[in-house]
């Protein structure tokens, strides 16, 4: 174990055949529960946002971008997730190399991306429902003091989370299967509607960015690090690329269902790899499309596919965008609701949080406690804080896991040459290397705010961790009785 109080590979790898969790998944499953993660506002909203504000026909080469660096960091999940499947992920890959201080942060850090992810999105999917059905606004969308639709959606989406993983599973490849096929019509159809015109200039002239402007994302860019001040040019692709990399992430959530996979060793990189390279057809196709068919300066921000088929007279087309948007977000908050589940599991499990939420049901064989907890805090804050309030820190926990990830894979070979490997990253360290470099630099994108919002998140987690997690810690107590065994630890 070590000094730096790292939880042996052996260790993990023997809790596996604990049973606690029910093996059902397989590649398929995994696959559909990253298109389920992945695909959802990026494709509905933030293709036409980033077209008209920073890139014009250019966000085609922004979600290019964003599709390499994420692939980057998902060949190092690969290498991992294979090797040493678990339901922690990063976390507890972080305690097999760096220690358990750096997994309590990083299992911390998953736990802000997908809590307030799952907030973001259900309030989202609560305005997306109300323009569809015609809902009130006093319960539904923006509008609303208590958005009473992003309450609904989370206690269903509970109860099927907690339900079972193969009922979560089920339910994710129908909601995949439906706005799947959204996509794929907005590209049949729509390639008759692209205008070459509208394809020219492909990379409109750069132009200062200007003040403030209203649009969402704007203000993130101006209170940057001060890497990308402009708009349009190769500085605004740029800018794009790494505002939209965050339509990627979420594949990560794959890697928590090591221990509910048949066959992990072989599944895990299957459902990584496709599920990534799925979606990125998908959004540089959809984000051809809807350049090609309107003039980016005339792009509707709030419903930009759905508007672009209004205007060639296809109506019909935008209403069922609507409902593959809903149906989009539905599958997105079911996958975070089931990733929250296993990551306090598996802290649980560990001593770092409470050991109950390290149980499973006896019944449904599920992180029961954990992932009901997690939705009633998640529920609390989609009733009450805005959209724009919450969606700011969700990125940052996912590009420092991302981190993390890519520098544990170089330490684990180091440390653990022998362990068996059925997918290996290409050229490392050089490839994990480049992963973590491109992952920082896009946090630099970051506005300031966020970077404070962020520091003082992980000094609340490290004081509960000197306070409870380092305290009850079961790797703690492991080394305290080698240590009186022996007179020193193992």
């Amino acid at each position: 174990m070590g000094k730096r109080r790292t939880l042996d590979v052996d260790d993990i790898l023997a809790r596996q055949e604990s049973g606690e969790l029910r093996r059902h998944l397989r590649g398929r499953d995994l696959i559909g529960f990253g298109v389920g993660v992945i695909i959802g506002t990026g494709i509905f909203t933030l293709a036409g946002v980033e077209a008209k504000t920073h890139a014009g026909p250019a966000v085609t080469l922004s979600f290019v971008i964003g599709a390499i660096v994420a692939g980057l960091a998902a060949v190092c999940y690969a290498e991992l997730a294979s090797s040493v499947p678990t339901a922690g992920s990063a976390y507890t890959y972080a305690f097999a190399t760096l220690g358990e201080p750096f997994a309590w942060i990083i299992g911390w850090d998953l736990l802000l991306e997908f809590a307030l992810g799952t907030a973001v999105v259900s309030r989202g999917w609560s305005g997306y429902l109300a323009n569809l059905l015609g809902l009130p606004s006093s319960w539904f969308g923006e509008e609303a003091t208590v958005n009473v639709g992003a309450v609904l959606i989370i206690a269903v989406l509970t109860v099927v989370a907690v339900a079972g993983i193969r009922e979560a599973a089920w339910a994710t490849n129908v909601l995949v299967i439906v706005k799947v096929s959204v996509c794929v019509l907005i590209l049949v159809v729509g390639v008759f509607f692209v205008r070459s015109a509208n394809l020219t200039p492909f990379i409109p002239p750069a132009q200062p960015a200007p003040g403030a402007s209203g649009v969402l994302h704007e203000p993130v860019v101006q209170a940057g690090l001060g890497l990308a001040q402009s708009v349009y040019g190769m500085a605004g692709v740029l800018s794009a690329a790494a505002i939209v990399f965050f339509a990627y992430t979420g594949f990560e959530a794959l890697a928590n269902l090591g221990e509910e996979t048949r066959n992990p060793q072989k599944d895990l990189r299957v459902g990584l790899l496709g599920a990534l390279g799925v979606c990125a057809l998908l959004y540089i196709g959809v984000s051809f499309v809807l350049t090609g068919m309107v003039p980016y300066t005339r792009i509707d921000t709030g419903a930009p596919l759905a508007s672009a088929f209004e205007s060639v007279g296809m109506h019909w087309i935008g209403a069922l965008i609507s409902l593959g948007a809903v149906t989009g977000l539905t599958s997105v908050m079911l996958v975070e609701l089931v990733t929250i589940g296993r990551i306090g599991f598996a802290m649980g499990r560990d001593g770092l949080l409470p050991g109950a939420l390290g149980r499973t049901h006896p019944r449904w064989g599920t992180p029961h406690l954990m992932t009901i907890g997690g939705a009633v805090l998640i529920a609390v804050l989609a009733a009450f804080v805005p959209i724009t309030e919450l969606s700011d820190m969700v990125s940052i926990g996912a590009l420092s896991a991302m981190i993390i990830v890519a520098v544990a894979v170089p330490v684990l070979r180091k440390r653990r040459p022998d362990l068996h490997r059925p997918f290996t990253v290409p050229f490392s360290p050089v490839v994990p290397l480049l992963a973590a470099l491109a992952c920082f630099y896009l946090t630099l994108n970051l506005s300031v705010l966020t970077w404070i919002r962020f520091a003082v998140w992980l000094v609340l987690g490290l004081v509960i961790y000197f306070a409870y997690g380092r305290r009850n810690s079961r790797l703690a107590e492991r080394i305290t009785a080698s240590t009186r065994r022996t007179g020193r630890p193992r």
